[in-house]
């Protein structure tokens, strides 16, 4: 019922201010401003690689101003699309979950979807043409308490297929948990995991949020740039592998991924991984190319 994470949505105090960060590291382009009234927002839409980032900033009192005034700008809401948006809203209400429809969207309150932090935005499917330096986003990244549960409820509320779906865990980083993979032959999914480190950046943020979602990841075939234009305005991010070594050697090659931190976006990170390379986690190893 789901094809591809098409955009994500922050919650920001500035739309303006909010929206440099898309627009000088990663090339997003304007689209239109509305307003959100479920969410007593102004929206800015901007288009970047396949998809869309829309800032939402509170224009009086309403969920946006409730987050915005506890956390700051943040990753309000991920959005996914659905080549029958109509036929997806009639199974949710059908599974007992009540989406508010608004300009051609439903979105889904995490208290409608079962506490589990699913907070979503469903658009109809769309085909778009790449704008800016990435691509394509293909995750949204959600910190539960409870993975098992979670990911088997994220299959009962989108109608996915579990098959298709990946475990991963990581001690790294400090979390285990699944990627709920909408297309075993597509990247796009939600990765819903639960932080095993409390003393990780991740397990340090789920204790002060709670569930919620916590990155987004897309693929680029412009790396380079990305990580050019991040060192040229002093952004903050974060590369792998690093660009240096412990003893100050300079990196053989191109970063494979790129890891833009929050404040660079407007409270949101963002990790840019080069074409293929996501399918060494997601199941299929054998698909990911040599880079050129």
């Amino acid at each position: 019922m789901l094809t591809s994470i098409d955009r994500i949505q922050l919650a920001v105090p500035d739309r303006r201010a909010a929206a440099r960060g898309w627009v000088e590291l990663l090339g997003a382009e304007p689209e239109g401003e509305d307003r959100v009234a479920c969410l007593g927002a102004s929206r800015s839409r901007y288009r970047v690689g396949r998809g869309r980032v829309e800032l939402l900033e509170p224009d009086g009192t309403g969920p946006i101003a409730d987050v915005v005034a506890k956390r700051g700008p943040h990753l309000f809401a991920a959005g996914a699309a659905a080549p029958d948006l109509d036929g997806l809203v009639a199974q949710l209400v059908e599974r007992g979950l009540a989406p508010i429809l608004e300009g051609g969207q439903a979105h889904l309150d995490p208290a409608a979807a079962g506490e589990v932090g699913f907070r979503t935005v469903l658009s109809p499917h769309e085909e778009l043409d790449v704008v800016g330096a990435i691509d394509f986003f293909y995750e949204a990244t959600l910190l539960v308490a409870d993975a098992e549960a979670a990911v088997g409820r994220c299959a009962a509320i989108f109608g996915l297929d579990a098959g298709a779906f990946v475990p991963i865990e990581s001690a790294r980083y400090g979390y285990r948990g699944a990627l709920t993979l909408f297309d075993r032959n597509r990247l796009h999914r939600f990765e819903v995991i639960t932080p095993t480190d409390p003393n990780k950046t991740m397990g340090r943020y789920f204790s002060r949020h709670g569930e919620c979602f916590y990155m987004a990841f897309a693929e680029s075939s412009a790396l380079d740039t990305i990580e050019e234009r991040a060192l040229e305005r002093g952004a903050g991010f974060t590369a792998d592998p690093p660009a240096a070594s412990p003893d100050g050697a300079t990196r053989s090659g191109a970063a494979d991924t790129i890891f833009l931190h929050a404040p660079s976006l407007s409270g949101t990170m963002l990790g840019i991984s080069r074409p293929t390379l996501a399918w060494q986690w997601s199941g299929h190893p054998e698909r990911v190319e040599k880079r050129r």
